[in-house]
This record gives C-alpha cells, sequence and structure tokens, in this order.
C-alpha cells in the first residue's frame, strides 16, 4: 500500500505534520512519502493568475502524487477557525484541475493544536467536505494538547487511550 502524508501546514516544526508522519507508520507494510506544503509553494489563486500561468507544475505534481497513492493522510493545522493558506492555496489551485482532488482515495483526517481544542473547527470543516472532493473518509481524529499527548522523542502518542482510537482507525485503511 501507499500512502501520502502530510499536515496542511506551512511550519518547518509542524505538529500536523508530525502527527500525519507517525500515523502513516503505522501502518504495517506501507511505503509512506510524506509531503511538505513548503515544496509546493504557489501564488495566491485567483482567475487572472490562472490564465497568465496556467496550471503550474507544483499543482501537477501534487495531483500526481496523490493519484499514485492507495491513501492519504492529512493533519489539518487550523488558523484562525480555518484551513491554513498554505493548504487552502494548493488546494484552491488543484480543484481547477480537477473537482474530485483526492480521486477516490481512502483518507484518514486528522488535527491537532498545542491547546486543548484540538483544531476541531477545522477539523469539522475537513471531515465534512473531503468527500465533496473525492476522499473516502475512513477515519478522523482530533488530538488535543499535542505536546502532553504526544511524545517528540520517542515520536508516538504518549495516551494509551487516543493510541487505541488511532489504531482502530488504521485497520481501516
Amino acid at each position: 500500500m501507499k500512502i501520502i502524508a502530510f499536515g496542511a501546514s506551512s511550519s518547518k516544526k509542524s505538529i500536523n505534520k508530525t502527527l500525519a508522519t507517525y500515523v502513516a507508520s503505522l501502518v504495517k507494510e506501507a511505503q509512506v512519502e510524506v509531503l511538505d506544503l513548503n515544496d509546493y509553494e504557489l501564488p495566491i489563486y485567483s482567475q487572472d493568475k490562472e490564465q497568465e500561468l496556467g496550471t503550474p507544475n507544483a499543482v501537477k505534481t501534487f495531483l500526481q502524487k496523490i493519484n499514485e497513492a492507495d491513501a492519504v493522510i492529512v493533519s489539518f493545522a487550523e488558523h484562525n477557525g480555518s484551513y491554513s493558506a498554505a493548504y487552502k492555496n494548493i488546494f484552491d489551485w488543484a480543484t481547477r484541475t480537477s473537482k474530485k482532488v483526492y480521486e477516490n482515495k481512502k483518507m484518514i483526517i486528522l488535527s491537532t493544536s498545542p491547546g486543548p481544542g484540538g483544531a476541531k473547527a477545522v477539523f469539522g470543516t475537513a471531515v465534512t467536505s473531503m468527500p465533496f472532493f473525492g476522499a473516502i473518509v475512513v477515519g478522523s481524529m482530533s488530538v488535543p494538547s499535542f505536546f502532553e499527548n504526544f511524545d517528540m522523542e520517542k515520536l508516538s502518542l504518549k495516551n494509551s487511550d487516543l493510541e487505541s482510537k488511532m489504531l482502530e482507525i488504521i485497520n481501516k485503511l
């Protein structure tokens, strides 16, 4: 099984990228590719930019990676209650090429934050909207208080209840 995993954030120290990478590592015998949204920097999407540039290569590459995967694991960062600008921009560009960005792939949707909310606002938006864009959401989970529940040295969840729920989700892939 080939899995694409990424944190929907542009932070170089993204806890969402860390979480997505960790969850992907739990899938036995999977080939995992972790994407970094910083590798897909694009001008802010607009119809004018699209007419001027066409479809940028970064968008084509992003869509190709998703197309070649069997499953996608995304952990969403929350910026002011919504998607990060980095994710929203590549997503906007990608939907101009294919409304079904996620190509009927199985998807696990995650979110986390340093605080107790666990990025629940963006999490709810993602869980609700991703099926409209071709995702087959097989599981979802928000991890609150990331630094209290995740061991950065061992790169694993230290909360056994969260770990059990995560393993249940992974088994649905």
